[in-house]
């Protein structure tokens, strides 16, 4: 089941520049950074709101690590923006076998690693309204 908005995640150029916006415009601080070389991301976690016992949204800068990743190839085509929209279950297999069972096809035949050590998977944006849709489940923060 689908719990809560877990995140939006941004494609940007410059995930420094991007903190900095972020920070001085809507008073944003960074929550948490790592670099993800799985995913090909530098990346930084911005609290929206909640707290650190979970049910937090947040805003995720993701800046390419190199030419070929999928952000990378995304800023290419589409320059900065939302890259996709991220949903919170308690078990993101139970969970892509239920939407995959609709017809919408995931990603990853296996969840993979995701912020936080949490588990991930995609949902195809052709199948999605045009929305990449990430499914996260996150051992820190259900």
């Amino acid at each position: 089941m689908i719990t809560r908005v877990d995140h939006i995640g941004i494609a940007c150029r410059d995930l420094a520049a991007s903190i900095a916006f972020y920070e001085r415009t809507y008073g944003f601080s960074v929550f948490h950074q790592e670099v993800n070389e799985q995913q090909g991301v530098k990346e930084a976690m911005l609290r929206i709101n909640g707290t650190d016992d979970g049910g937090s949204t947040y805003l995720q800068l993701l800046e390419p690590l190199h030419a070929e990743s999928p952000i990378a190839k995304f800023l290419e085509r589409n320059g900065e923006g939302v890259h996709h929209v991220a949903f919170g279950t308690a078990d993101v297999v139970a969970e892509t076998e239920a939407i995959t069972g609709t017809g919408v096809r995931a990603l990853y035949e296996q969840p993979r690693h995701g912020t936080f050590g949490s588990s991930i998977n995609f949902l195809h944006p052709k199948d999605c309204q045009g929305i990449l849709t990430e499914l996260v489940q996150s051992p820190v923060h259900e």
